[in-house]
């Protein structure tokens, strides 16, 4: 990984950099903050002089008044400097999550299904979060905090340079707490955003398997499992707070020590003439103030290593390299036949693990109903998956109309090809809006036939809001063979060439299946289809049948000639008729 100066320079120039002009502003605001920090002790020095010791009454309005303005400013500079700031923050939260949101969606799904999606999710809020206050926090506190420093050590060399000679002295002690914190707290933050990413992990898998939960009686078995990855968090949440609080102590004792030597010392140089009363009040207001800062500028260590943790866990993803894109001077993939042919194709989703294909030779006639069909694990949905190039083979070539899909534009073979799977994947939204994500400029009437074709308009046109009808997460207001139905649609709607069905009418009655079967034989005419089927009477009429068995085709051929020539296709059916 990068170097801390790396990441930072790396957040400053993808960042912050086209911020530069309102950071600019906000510091001018934090000079303002300055100066008239500083005033206030300055302030005092004539305060006192003038008006308690020489009494001057025509200054008795005037000192007053003056010190009101400076805290008029210094209110009015912090907030506007702030709310520059809060911008700018926001704007880069916006900024980083937009990357990150990019990278995972254009990530390979290798990438997706290998990382729990929890974990995400934790990237672009906690992560994320970390970054920004850096960015924000830390640039505002850094600028506005040392300028105050400055300007109220400039106030105390003023008035006794001796007594300023001899405060200062706590800043250098302050830093060096200051940086053992920050090494501490870097690594409970590493710790804080693994539980955290933990904790989102497991919350998205009770609500989505709370049924399970319920069914099997596991609430209390939950509730300890939620109990302990809430008190870990809990305790390094702690951690950090505690970690966070320890300069305070630190700087108090200081800062006690400090104003008691300071008060012996003055006290001495006020009795040899070499310190005024007003001067030594003025010091001590200007000092006590430079504690804020001081104390601040102790903590942003702490700041620092909170995003350059978020930064280490966020900013590879956004680097990530998706291993499947096009290779330069991809062609346009042009589908006339639609036949598609995989060459010798080898694949592991593993490296060095055990063989998912293992020189796998296929020739799917174009506008034709090709089927799969094997025991579980026997690879066929890897062949589906690897037609979208949702996976690249580890060796061989797959074709369609003699082009190679690795040489064609992933844009454009993905647009001719259409999937239909077990499971059903839809957004919570409306009906209409779910159908119409394949084609975002179709009509209201392109949509109405669509559902029509798959016979989602059976059910669609009896709910109250009818195409308007909000589904719920992953349309869990639906039935099974309603979600089925509204993903045909979709399939309808796209008109591509190319159908991929994976086991979709599995696990449905008889009369929906009877219904998704019609919907499907309008989606395959005159379409180059692969199926994938549970059940074989819904393949015996396919043009050509594979049969599949641990990565490799052992079998092909029509029905009728696999079931007198194929033993393994025979046993199939033979045992699906006897469970019939």
């Amino acid at each position: 990984m990068n170097t801390d100066f790396e990441i930072l320079k790396r957040l400053y120039n993808d960042y912050t950099k086209k911020y530069v002009k309102k950071i600019i502003v906000s510091v001018f605001f934090t000079l303002l903050l300055a100066g008239s920090t500083s005033s206030v002790a300055y302030l005092l020095d004539p305060a006192i002089k003038q008006l308690f010791i020489k009494q001057e009454k025509n200054l008795i309005l005037v000192i007053p008044g003056l010190i009101i303005l400076a805290f008029t400013i210094k209110a009015a500079s912090l907030y506007i400097a702030k709310v520059i700031m809060i911008g700018v923050a926001v704007d880069v939260t916006k900024d980083i999550q937009f990357d990150v949101f990019s990278s995972i969606l254009n990530a390979d799904t290798k990438l997706i299904e290998n990382k729990h999606s929890g974990q995400f999710i934790s990237n672009i809020s906690n992560d994320v979060g970390m970054i920004t206050n850096l960015v924000s926090t830390g640039i505002l506190n850094l600028f506005k905090d040392s300028l105050t420093l400055i300007g109220l050590l400039s106030v105390m060399f003023y008035q006794n340079w001796k007594l300023s000679l001899f405060a200062i002295i706590m800043i250098p002690i302050a830093s060096i707490a200051a940086k053992s914190l920050g090494k501490r707290i870097g690594k409970v933050t590493n710790q804080q955003m693994r539980k955290a990413g933990i904790l989102n992990s497991y919350l998205m898998e009770i609500l989505k398997n709370h049924k399970l939960a319920k069914i099997f009686q596991r609430e209390n078995y939950e509730q300890d499992r939620a109990n302990k990855m809430i008190e870990d968090l809990k305790e390094t949440s702690q951690k950090i707070s505690v970690v966070f609080i320890r300069p305070s102590p630190i700087m108090e004792v200081l800062t006690g020590i400090m104003i008691a030597i300071l008060i012996y010392i003055s006290a001495i140089l006020i009795s040899n003439n070499e310190l005024e009363v007003s001067n030594f009040f003025s010091f001590l207001a200007a000092m006590m103030l430079a504690y804020q800062p001081v104390r601040s500028l102790a903590t942003l260590n702490i700041a620092i290593q909170q995003g350059l943790s978020g930064a280490r866990s966020v900013l590879p993803l956004i680097d990530h390299v998706p291993e499947i894109k096009n290779k330069e001077n991809a062609k346009d993939l042009i589908v006339d036949k639609g036949e598609i042919d995989f060459e010798k194709i080898n694949f592991n989703y593993i490296k060095k693990g055990s063989t998912v294909l293992n020189s796998v030779n296929l020739n799917i006639p174009g506008k034709k109903m090709t089927s799969l069909v094997g025991l579980s694990g026997a690879g066929k949905s890897t062949i589906l998956n690897l037609i979208p190039r949702f996976y690249d083979a580890d060796t061989g070539d797959i074709k369609i109309d003699n082009q190679s899909i690795y040489n064609s534009s992933i844009y454009s073979l993905r647009k001719n090809i259409s999937l239909v799977s077990q499971d059903t994947t839809l957004f919570d939204d409306t009906i209409f809006n779910n159908i119409a994500y394949a084609n975002l400029d179709a009509s209201k009437d392109d949509v109405r036939e669509a559902a029509e074709y798959s016979f989602a308009s059976e059910f669609i046109e009896k709910l109250p809001d009818k195409y308007d009808t909000i589904i719920g997460e992953n349309g869990i207001r639906l039935s099974g063979g309603e979600k089925q139905r509204l993903s045909i649609a979709r399939a309808i709607l796209k008109k591509s060439p190319i159908i991929l069905l994976d086991e979709a009418t599995s696990s449905l009655d008889a009369e929906t299946e009877s219904k998704i079967q019609k919907a499907i034989s309008f989606l395959t005419k005159g379409r180059t289809s692969i199926v994938i089927a549970h059940r074989l009477s819904t393949i015996l009429n396919s043009d050509v049948i594979y049969v599949i068995d641990k990565g490799q085709v052992i079998d092909s051929g029509k029905h009728d000639d696999l079931v007198k020539t194929s033993n393994t296709y025979k046993n199939f059916y033979e045992k699906q008729i006897k469970r019939s």
